[in-house]
């Protein structure tokens, strides 16, 4: 889903959205994103209320959810190697030492995820640990 800055989000300005509103603002289809919309719903990361003045809600502040919530709501546990846990994925012989380096990168991002808030994506203020990395252009690679 595409990111909508604070000042041209439908939202902005009176602190919910309807779905069809924010279906056309992502250019998503509607029953995509009511998918979307019923697990975040589910894991309390949004409110939601029917009727004329209706639409949804986050259920807390954005800077107390977590780009980890999200995907957590939406995907499930923050998985690593073949659905597994990165410290209970095992490597035979020769390859046994890529296990500290799966998990270690799986913690990594485990770590920017939980970091990053809805709130910094919205604003665009990355915490720095997180905009350092992004700025560096062997990131990319």
């Amino acid at each position: 889903m595409r990111c909508v800055p604070r000042s041209s989000s439908p939202a902005a300005s009176s602190g919910h959205v309807t779905a069809d509103q924010l279906a056309r603002a992502q250019q998503i289809p509607g029953k995509f994103l009511e998918t979307i919309l019923t697990q975040l719903r589910r894991a309390g990361l949004i409110r939601s209320q029917r009727g004329p003045d209706g639409g949804f809600w986050l259920a807390r502040p954005a800077a107390e959810i977590s780009l980890a919530d999200i995907i957590r709501a939406i995907d499930g546990q923050l998985l690593g190697v073949r659905g597994e846990r990165p410290e209970n994925v095992t490597y035979p012989g020769v390859a046994e030492p890529c296990a500290t380096g799966v998990d270690r990168a799986a913690r990594q991002r485990r770590a920017v995820l939980e970091q990053v808030t809805l709130a910094d994506i919205v604003s665009g203020n990355l915490p720095d640990m997180i905009r350092l990395l992004t700025e560096n252009p062997s990131a990319w690679v």
